[in-house]
């Protein structure tokens, strides 16, 4: 990657509707090769999809919560299982297997106090757990989609 491929990356992190002729435009090509090194980002996972961001409370999303959880059963068959029950749940919007006091992490949008509930009691109905925590998010104070780049030259990662 270098410096054309990270201006490429802002801009698209920025927006990605924006048209190739102005994309090329800012970063100093023409439109082929503006759009080959597009191609080549997206070929190689670098640019896994580009999509459309949703402010959650304007479609009635209000309540934003962050779920720790612990198990004592650390199988493989185990975290399948769970992986795959709380992939599946769409309320789910980030899941992550965590290092430290707590096994697991997961970051829930729902519309109110009753829906979370509700996802909740299918939650700990479904997959033996051994805790559950959840926090409330009062405020969202930052929010981004977009990456800080490393700067051109330096190594990134090829996964």
């Amino acid at each position: 990657m270098d410096a054309i491929d990270t201006k490429i990356l802002t801009l698209l992190q920025e927006d990605c509707s924006i048209s190739i002729a102005e994309l090329a435009q800012k970063v100093g090509l023409s439109q082929t090769p503006c759009w080959k090194r597009i191609q080549r980002l997206e070929a190689t996972g670098v640019v896994e999809k580009r999509v459309a961001l949703v402010n959650p409370e304007k479609i009635g999303l209000g309540l934003t919560v962050f779920v720790s959880v612990e198990t004592s059963d650390h199988s493989g068959a185990w975290l399948e299982r769970f992986a795959e029950f709380v992939s599946a749940m769409p309320e789910v919007m980030e899941f992550y297997r965590m290092a430290g006091d707590v096994d697991y992490m997961l970051r829930v949008v729902v519309a109110d106090m009753a829906a979370y509930d509700q996802f909740y009691k299918r939650l700990i109905g479904e997959i033996p757990l051994k805790n559950v925590t959840s926090r409330f998010a009062m405020q969202r104070v930052k929010s981004t989609t977009a990456y800080a780049l490393p700067p051109p030259g330096s190594r990134l990662s090829s996964s």
